[in-house]
């Protein structure tokens, strides 16, 4: 299955799902009436969001190179995650303050108690949403989309979510009212850290970020290990968008000719782009190698 076919089946599935579970959780919250299955809705339907806009960013991310972005347009992805994230945190506010309004009010102790329809609507929530995070977590994978990733996640955190509704209605059901609203704001924390967690990837790869040390040591091993590399004087690396850019100066007998450091180089670049298919581009540099 090729790339397009994959996004396109990823976003059907993602925005399709939730649709239906919105209109089925809205109506179980309603008569059932619980606010935690309503607020659950109310994420679910930040999710057809999330999905249509990681669909946008990751197929205007697949754009080729042209005279105006040399480098590609793989940050349309990072721009799509920063959305996703400040979704889920205005999501995660606003069912979160919800919550804490009906507590302070006292509003919980006159609520009619969920019905199970409401009960029956986290349990399918629950399953189907994490069946989506597991399909969506798998081909973001073989995309290597942080977009799609971060939409798993939110299809995460709407199961998570689920699970606190489920607490909260069936806590509610058994004659404790106030835990129907303390799932409001149990959920508010879980989409309050997912959403801190995609906005903080996507802001580190917009800032040009370098690799944790593990990768760097590894690309340094990988590179001594090289037929005539003497030394590794540069290493610097940086994540654009998905994608990896490494610039390097290595060290070789400085009496070589042109033709034979050039070998060398060229040999440390496809070693390099070979080992690590996130590395989109390598540029090496040769310095003379001087005795000590």
């Amino acid at each position: 299955m090729n790339e397009t076919k994959i996004i396109n089946r990823l976003s059907a599935v993602g925005i399709i799902g939730n649709v239906v579970l919105v209109i089925f959780k809205l109506y179980a919250g309603l008569v059932g009436r619980s606010s935690a299955m309503v607020s659950d809705a109310v994420h679910s339907l930040s999710d057809v969001f999330a999905t249509f806009v990681a669909f946008i960013g990751v197929r205007m991310s697949r754009k080729p190179a042209d005279k105006n972005h040399p480098y590609g347009h793989d940050r349309f992805e990072c721009l799509a995650s920063l959305i996703l994230g400040s979704v889920l945190l205005i999501t995660g506010i606003g069912i979160g303050s919800n919550g804490v309004k009906t507590i302070v009010s006292g509003e919980y102790a006159a609520a009619a108690i969920p019905g199970g329809i409401a009960l029956a609507a986290a349990v399918v929530s629950i399953v189907v949403k994490e069946g989506m995070f597991w399909y969506t977590r798998y081909y973001a994978k073989k995309l290597n989309s942080s977009a799609f990733m971060a939409d798993a996640w939110h299809h995460r955190s709407d199961a998570l979510s689920s699970i606190g509704s489920l607490i909260g209605i069936g806590g509610a059901m058994l004659g404790f009212p106030i835990l129907d609203s303390l799932a409001c704001i149990a959920i508010c924390f879980c989409i309050l850290k997912v959403g801190f967690d995609i906005l903080k990837d996507a802001i580190d790869k917009l800032l040009d970020t370098s690799c944790d040390e593990a990768y760097e040591q590894e690309l340094k091993d990988l590179i001594l290990a090289q037929e005539g590399v003497q030394g590794l004087d540069v290493l610097h690396t940086r994540k654009f968008g998905n994608r990896i850019y490494i610039d390097a100066e290595i060290a070789a007998d400085g009496s070589l000719t042109l033709h034979d450091a050039h070998e060398i180089a060229e040999r440390v670049h496809d070693a390099v782009e070979e080992a690590h298919p996130g590395v989109s581009h390598i540029m090496i540099h040769v310095n003379p190698q001087t005795e000590a």
